[in-house]
């Protein structure tokens, strides 16, 4: 599985994702600077990290989805490319128009920095093809604009076409229906507020965020 990881100014998880990524599949991940009008060839998955990039000026993800090389990642999805966007990546993936709803401010309006329980509520994705239905992952969020919101119709079809990918046991932002996490019309793009990179080791307390790495490699990996 060939990764990339799209850095921007105030992205402070890239890093960590693609250690994630590495570990999973074997393969060091590409990092990619925001200003690049291309991504490199043959990618599998492009990852857009959680962070603060451009310091959430506007709306968090605002300016990360206008700048070039989100251009080449629409693109890259729109043609069946697999993309994960996690945390501040989920925002610039609603920003640039990849996923649908809006991300607001949680409704404490205040930061939200703990280990919360998430309930997978679709093994039907390339990203959760590792867990089973109902199956509940252990995994950190650290955001002040999580707090996801959906109108009726949209909640519905969400609903409906099984692309809600997880759910919080406990919601900690006030999101609708408790959606930690979703999927794209083609189930190939995931957005989710939590971190899953940040317990992906046992030397990090726990490694429930591995599953979504080793569902990609799984689905992904073409063997040798």
């Amino acid at each position: 599985m060939k990764s990339a990881v799209i850095v921007f100014p105030g992205s402070n998880c890239d890093r960590d994702l693609a250690i994630g990524l590495e570990r999973a599949s074997g393969r060091p991940a590409e990092m990619v600077w925001h200003k690049e009008a291309s991504l490199p060839e043959g990618l599998d998955v492009v990852a857009l990290p959680g962070g603060f990039s451009f310091g959430d000026y506007l709306r968090c993800g605002a300016i990360a989805a206008r700048m070039p090389i989100m251009q080449a990642v629409v693109d890259f999805a729109n043609k069946g490319g697999h993309v994960i966007g996690v945390c501040n990546g989920f925002q610039v993936l609603i920003e640039s128009g990849l996923l649908p709803g809006a991300l607001m401010r949680n409704s404490n309006l205040k930061f939200v920095c703990k280990d919360v329980e998430l309930i997978t509520t679709t093994a039907n994705s390339p990203f959760t093809n590792t867990l089973q239905k109902g199956q509940r992952l252990t995994v950190p969020v650290a955001h002040h604009d999580g707090n996801y919101i959906a109108d009726s119709d949209l909640l519905f079809k969400l609903q409906s076409e099984d692309r809600i990918a997880f759910r919080y046991a406990d919601n900690p932002n006030g999101s609708v229906d408790n959606i930690a996490g979703i999927l794209s019309e083609n189930r190939r793009v995931l957005g989710m507020m939590p971190h899953p990179e940040r317990l992906n080791d046992p030397a990090l307390g726990g490694n429930d965020g591995s599953h979504i790495f080793e569902s990609l490699v799984k689905g992904l990996m073409v063997p040798a």
